[in-house]
C-alpha cells in the first residue's frame, strides 16, 4: 500500500506541498530554477519534469497572472502536482500533464515564453540508481537522455524566450554544447557555491556566447543560508543573472 504524501511547505509558506513521503522529495532546486524564469503576468511558462509541481507553484506564488503547464513522466507525481494546485488555489493557471519526453510535446500545447527544466541529474551509463523505483526515474535518465530533453525545450520556445536549467556543475559543459548546437547559444552560467549545482540561461543565438553571472553564495561559513540565498528561498524574490 502507498504510504500518504507528507505536506510541507515552501518560499516561508506562501506553497502548500504534497509530496512522497518516501523516495525523490523536494529540495531546494526547484525553488531556485522557479526564481530564476524572468516570467511576467501574461506570459506563459512550459516546466519540464514537473515532478508534484513544485516549480510551477513557487512561480505561481512569486509572478501574478502567469500560467503554468508541468510536463511529468510519473503518473503519481503528476496526480500529486494536480492535488497541490487545488491546494494552492491555483487550477486557473497551472497543469500537469502526463507525458514522455521521448516523443514529441503535443501540438496543441503550442510555444511558450520560458522554459524551465530540472532533468534527471545521471546518465544511466554511469549512475548507481537508487532502490525506489520513482526516485531513480526522477534521478536518473531514461526514455530521454540530456540532449533528448534539452533538444524538446529549445523546441518549445518562442523565437524570443528563455530557456532555464539547473543541473550538476560537472555536466555543464555537456549542456552548453547541446545548446549551442541547437542554435541557443547566447549562455549565461550562475554557480550556486558549495553546492555542485548550476544554473543555465539560453537565448537564441547562432554563435556560442557565454557569460559568467556573479555566484549566487547559499550558505555562511558559519552554518545557514547567507542573506541573498534566503532572500530566494524564504521570502519569494527573484533569482537575478
Amino acid at each position: 500500500m502507498e504510504m500518504e504524501p507528507t505536506e510541507n511547505a515552501l518560499l516561508g509558506g506562501r506553497v502548500r506541498l504534497l509530496q512522497p513521503s518516501r523516495g525523490y522529495r523536494i529540495a531546494i532546486d526547484a525553488v531556485l530554477l522557479a526564481a530564476a524564469v524572468e516570467a511576467r503576468a501574461g506570459e506563459r511558462v512550459l516546466d519540464l519534469g514537473a515532478g508534484v509541481a513544485a516549480v510551477g507553484l513557487c512561480l505561481a506564488a512569486r509572478v501574478p497572472g502567469c500560467a503554468i503547464v508541468g510536463i511529468e513522466l510519473q503518473p503519481v507525481l503528476a496526480a500529486l502536482a494536480a492535488r497541490n494546485v487545488q491546494l494552492n488555489e491555483v487550477d486557473q493557471r497551472v497543469q500537469t500533464l502526463v507525458h514522455d519526453l521521448a516523443k514529441p510535446l503535443p501540438d496543441h500545447l503550442g510555444l511558450f515564453d520560458h522554459v524551465a527544466t530540472n532533468p534527471p541529474y545521471l546518465a544511466a551509463a554511469v549512475a548507481d540508481p537508487s532502490p525506489n523505483p520513482s526516485k531513480a526515474l526522477a534521478t536518473v535518465e531514461s526514455s530521454a537522455d540530456l540532449a533528448r530533453w534539452l533538444k524538446v525545450a529549445a523546441g518549445a520556445l518562442k523565437p524570443a524566450g528563455t530557456l532555464l536549467a539547473i543541473h550538476r556543475s560537472d555536466r555543464l559543459e555537456e549542456i552548453v554544447g547541446h545548446l549551442a548546437a541547437l542554435g541557443w547559444g547566447d549562455i549565461t552560467v550562475k554557480r550556486l557555491p558549495p553546492a555542485a549545482r548550476v544554473l543555465v540561461r539560453a537565448r537564441r543565438a547562432d554563435r556560442l556566447r557565454r557569460t559568467e553571472a556573479p555566484p549566487l553564495v547559499l550558505h555562511q561559513t558559519a552554518g545557514g543560508y547567507t542573506d541573498e540565498a534566503e532572500a530566494v528561498l524564504r521570502h519569494a524574490q527573484p533569482l537575478a543573472f
